[in-house]
């Protein structure tokens, strides 16, 4: 991070220096008392559970060269404090301050499902010409996103920016900060439909990415999703589409499954046609390849150098990770579920070569009053394909294996357990080489704990 004097940070956040130096420089940036590197100025966040004017002395004694709060702070004589209405604002105040230091290309990325995958892969495929900064883990909410933009140093070349959110106003938020050059929407599934209540709110929330978009920018959207299809040509921004079907401005075609080692496909890119490979199972990496290709063409990179970029990417912890374990295929996929990233993954067990392909499936969460149904259609996508056990676990997960039965398949495929204890016991007494093992829940679940007992021997 470029250092940033008080007296910026002020005019930034239109705070008041309620005592300290004007003149000070801050380093870093962090909402965390506890993970403070010295001269960084700490931001006191009022959260769910702790309010961060709480820490304030533990910031100071960890290293702290000046705090953000939004009380009348009187009893640090000699230390820095300058107050603001609102911390959280001030936050995104201050990255948006930051941000406009720079005068490099962004990519903002969201959607119901897939962004954390988009993202890495559209990183790849930039990364091939460019140093491209993008957020780490889970940093795509309303401190993640601006803690990433302070990570900003010379150097940066472009940005790749992955924002979540689970109600109106996030998505605003954080896009009014980034102010992508290229903006994707990846699809329009019913993650977080239990705070917005319908598809439809959900594709208004994510709409709010054009608020940010620049006004030569390019929105780029899944045309193979109908929800996203039907607004393309209702909107006032360049947009375009990828996807399968025909009418798609960046189409995949002629996709050949190379089991673990990934998928290939062709595309024509300005008349040429080329063959991509991802090394990664599964033909929703083919659609985020899609977005990586047309976020690179609109940067103007070579197609050879964004397919170089593509092929060297690497799937994220617990997403859809392939693990070979004492004779088992073990696909760790625990980081989160929906319905939509469960048939994903039932598609990549699909392609695993196996003796025998075993599902263990946990809830799905923030479903509210679609829960039950979405179990259940899911039990149903499941019992049509080659699945030979589905295991579940938790309550909701339940109805997963009711799907599957009145779809016809067999009792004896199906066990239904309560929790991950039971899953790792019943696992442990019927597994055997040459199984292929899908685990995959909400995070909420922690199904990580059983990829780790099957793993460790």
């Amino acid at each position: 991070m470029i250092g940033l004097k008080i007296s910026e940070v002020i005019g930034a956040t239109h705070g008041k220096l309620l005592g300290g130096d004007y003149g000070l420089t801050v380093a870093e940036i962090s909402t965390d008392s506890r993970k403070i590197s010295p001269g960084s100025l700490f931001v006191a966040i009022r959260g769910e559970r702790f309010d961060g004017n709480d820490f304030i002395a533990d910031a100071f004694e960890n290293g702290a060269a000046a705090v953000l709060t939004d009380r009348d702070v009187v009893d640090f004589p000699g230390k820095t404090l300058v107050k603001v209405s609102d911390t959280l604002k001030a936050l995104h105040d201050l990255a948006s301050y930051y941000r406009n230091m720079f005068d490099i290309p962004f990519v903002g990325i969201t959607g119901s499902v897939g962004k954390t995958s988009t993202k890495d892969m559209v990183a790849c495929a930039l990364g091939a010409r460019y140093n491209v900064l993008k957020n780490e883990g889970n940093l795509n909410n309303e401190i993640g996103v601006p803690l990433t933009i302070f990570r900003l140093e010379p150097g940066y070349e472009a940005g790749v920016i992955e924002m979540g959110m689970s109600a109106f106003g996030e998505i605003r938020a954080l896009t009014r900060i980034v102010r992508p050059k290229v903006g994707i929407i990846t699809n329009i599934g019913v993650s977080h439909i239990e705070k917005l209540g319908s598809r439809q709110n959900i594709l208004r929330a994510k709409l709010e990415l054009l608020e940010g978009l620049q006004p030569d920018g390019l929105l780029i959207l899944n045309g193979d999703d109908v929800m996203l299809s039907g607004v393309k040509d209702l909107l006032e921004v360049r947009t375009v589409s990828y996807g399968l079907e025909e009418n798609a401005d960046y189409q995949a075609y002629n996709i050949r499954s190379k089991g673990e080692k990934g998928i290939d496909f062709n595309i024509k890119l300005d008349g040429n046609e080329y063959t991509v490979h991802v090394p990664a199972p599964g033909v929703h990496n083919v659609y985020n390849a899609l977005a990586a290709l047309a976020a690179g063409h609109e940067l103007q990179i070579p197609a050879e150098l964004l397919i170089d970029g593509i092929a060297r990417y690497s799937p994220g912890k617990m997403r859809l990770n392939i693990i070979k374990s004492d004779g088992l295929t073990i696909i760790n996929d625990a980081y989160n579920a929906s319905p939509q990233s469960v048939k994903a993954a039932i598609d990549v067990l699909k392609e695993i070569e196996a003796e025998r392909r075993i599902a263990v499936l946990g809830d799905m969460l923030e479903l509210g009053e679609w829960s039950m149904s979405a179990h259940r259609e899911t039990g149903a996508y499941v019992a049509g394909s080659n699945t030979d056990l589905i295991i579940t676990v938790g309550q909701a997960a339940a109805y997963i294996a009711e799907g599957a039965l009145e779809t016809g398949f067999p009792g004896s495929g199906t066990v239904v357990l309560s929790n991950n204890d039971e899953a790792i016991r019943y696992l442990k007494d019927i597994i055997r080489k040459g199984d292929a093992i899908l685990v995959k829940g909400s995070r909420g679940m922690m199904m990580e704990e059983i990829v780790n007992a099957l793993t460790s021997g």
